[in-house]
């Protein structure tokens, strides 16, 4: 696992290089506070794999992470965001956490539960937890939002999920890294080795371990693309437990070959910028593939 880093360290660094580089800029500044923010970025990507059974060709599953809502991202917002998502008509919708920012401070609640409602995925709504949902007492508080409005929370635990045909893959949920208590094992039991697995993990650096397990593909957010990056010198703000892989696509290889899909987010936090890291909305396609 990344090694831990306190949060007034990792602040202060980010905070003051951020300044140091676009505060000469008013206009810099008004891009990265406004404009880009603002921003949606959606991104298509194949999920192959021998094991994803024929009978979940073509099945798409949408992420959405890191919403942040309270701190920059608002309601308004967040609705325009629940209709992209059923505009695309998702089979599946995963939520890979970071809902709130301060969740015993936000107070529009009640609107919160009524957009989440309306989200639509036939074969299911699941989530797991962010360090944003576990901080300022927000466990309960997310999760009886979550499971309100019928997303099933993965807490070190599987859901198999069927289609019409009979064929299954499994969906594991691990607790968050920096404040809750993630427990692979748990989540494995009783899942079989030769089916297909989707693990999804807030912090994407828990992928060496999930490497070490018969686990397929991994999806994270966590990291915001490192919310603030800058040529030559890359993300500035990226958190504990991102450090390894802050977006995008990789390959793991540890005890099993693992894939692993960071996604940007939609929010940000600390710092209300984003800069060369638009916010970004992932549409996974599931295709059956012998040849790897």
């Amino acid at each position: 696992m990344a090694k831990k880093q306190t949060r007034r360290t990792f602040l202060k660094r980010s905070f003051g290089s951020f300044l140091a580089v676009l505060g000469v800029s008013s206009g810099g500044y008004l891009y990265a506070n406004r404009i880009e923010p603002s921003l949606l970025d959606i991104q298509e990507q194949q999920m192959k794999h021998p094991l994803i059974p024929k009978g979940f060709n073509g099945i798409k599953m949408v992420q959405f992470s890191d919403t942040h809502l309270g701190f920059q991202y608002t309601l308004t917002q967040f609705k325009r965001l629940v209709d992209k998502i059923n505009a695309i008509q998702p089979d599946i919708i995963i939520f890979t956490g970071d809902l709130m920012d301060e969740p015993n401070k936000y107070t529009e609640i009640n609107k919160l539960v009524d957009l989440l409602e309306k989200l639509h995925a036939p074969l299911g709504k699941y989530c797991i937890f962010g360090n944003h949902d576990h901080g300022g007492y927000g466990s309960d508080i997310y999760r009886n939002i979550m499971e309100t409005t019928n997303f099933s929370v993965l807490l070190n635990e599987a859901k198999e999920i069927k289609v019409k045909d009979g064929s299954a893959i499994f969906l594991l949920g691990i607790d968050d890294a920096m404040l809750g208590r993630p427990n692979l094992p748990l989540a494995l039991k009783n899942v079989p080795n030769d089916c297909f697995k989707i693990l999804l993990s807030h912090a994407p650096d828990l992928a060496e371990t999930a490497a070490q397990y018969p686990i397929n593909w991994q999806i994270s957010g966590h990291s915001h693309g490192g919310q603030v990056k800058l040529p030559f010198i890359g993300p500035l703000v990226i958190p504990p437990y991102a450090k390894n892989y802050p977006e995008g696509l990789y390959t793991i290889e540890n005890n099993h070959k693992l894939t692993l899909y960071v996604n940007r987010g939609i929010g940000t936090t600390r710092l209300p910028f984003r800069f060369m890291s638009k916010p970004e909305l992932t549409i996974f396609t599931l295709l059956s593939s012998e040849d790897i």
